[in-house]
């Protein structure tokens, strides 16, 4: 029984961890359905999620107090994942769901090179083979579906600033809280978009808040549990659960993704079997790396 009792908290979360995942295909699915563009969809998206943000640090009493360097660090992450965003659901527009998650999964193979530039590490020979088979499965996914070539770059951009953005986001953690630091870098996200529509946008007329039903309530969901909620829980999850599990369950998301988009997107996700071949190849590599990497942390353990 008591074996039992200890179980369930693990087994919680773990099914919180799957359903952060499912959040984080899903939104690719949200993309797909909300109909403005990319830029102002990550302002609308930013925005809310910077309001929700706050009141949770006003209710929870959290210390909003760094130093100006921290600020500056902080903001230049948020232009980081604002352009991850934009060029995302940039990806999604110019191709579909699929396209732009296989893509996205390119990812690991970016943070193998620039995990030991930023943390001063020697760069591993195996995650340089791995790299170089990832390469081939974006080329045989290029090779049958050319005619998406716009996403296929945008996806593959996408993957490169996340990947950045989660290295940075790393060292961040060291020394402050995860809420904190998605604030300021929710604000200048903001800011940096802001900037961008004043100056080569438009501006911001009428017609830019004109959201019908349908987006606003697509933008809160994206706001609110697939940004803000998923931001906090995220780190929350990786102190009850190893990294390499961690991880390892996010490279799930592409997969989870694309049986979504399948599913509820029928005839603008039918791809040619060449594209599968691609994919799989890609993600499988992503979770042998995965793997093999904890194999040889488990090992330099002292026992």
């Amino acid at each position: 029984m008591d074996r039992l009792f200890h179980s369930k908290p693990k087994l919680k979360n773990y099914l919180h961890l799957h359903f952060l995942v499912f959040i984080a295909g899903f939104t690719a699915i949200l993309g797909e359905l909300i109909t403005i563009k990319a830029v102002p969809l990550v302002w609308f998206r930013m925005v809310m999620a910077s309001i929700l943000m706050f009141l949770y640090i006003k209710i929870a009493k959290v210390k909003l107090k760094v130093s100006p360097k921290a600020i500056i660090k902080f903001s230049l992450a948020g232009i980081i994942i604002a352009l991850h965003w934009i060029t995302f659901f940039g990806a999604i527009d110019a191709s579909n769901i699929s396209i732009t998650l296989a893509m996205f999964s390119t990812g690991a193979f970016f943070a193998s090179f620039i995990e030991p530039f930023i943390y001063k590490r020697a760069i591993i020979w195996y995650e340089i083979v791995f790299g170089v088979i990832v390469i081939i499965g974006v080329f045989v996914i290029t090779q049958s579906e050319f005619k998406y070539i716009n996403g296929i770059v945008l996806g593959i951009l996408s993957a490169f600033l996340s990947s950045l953005f989660a290295v940075l986001n790393g060292s961040f953690l060291k020394q402050h809280t995860a809420t904190v630091i998605s604030f300021y870098e929710f604000l200048s996200g903001v800011m940096f978009i802001s900037i961008y529509i004043l100056l080569f946008g438009g501006g911001f007329s009428t017609e830019f808040f004109n959201l019908s039903a349908s987006d606003f309530g697509y933008l809160f969901i994206l706001a609110s549990i697939c940004t803000a909620y998923a931001f906090i829980a995220s780190v929350y999850v990786m102190k009850l659960i190893s990294p390499y599990t961690v991880v390892l369950t996010y490279n799930l998301e592409p997969i989870y993704g694309i049986l979504l988009a399948i599913m509820l997107f029928p005839e603008k996700e039918k791809m040619t079997p060449e594209f599968y071949y691609g994919a799989i190849v890609i993600i499988a590599t992503v979770m042998l790396n995965g793997i093999i990497k904890n194999i040889r942390t488990l090992k330099r353990k002292p026992s």
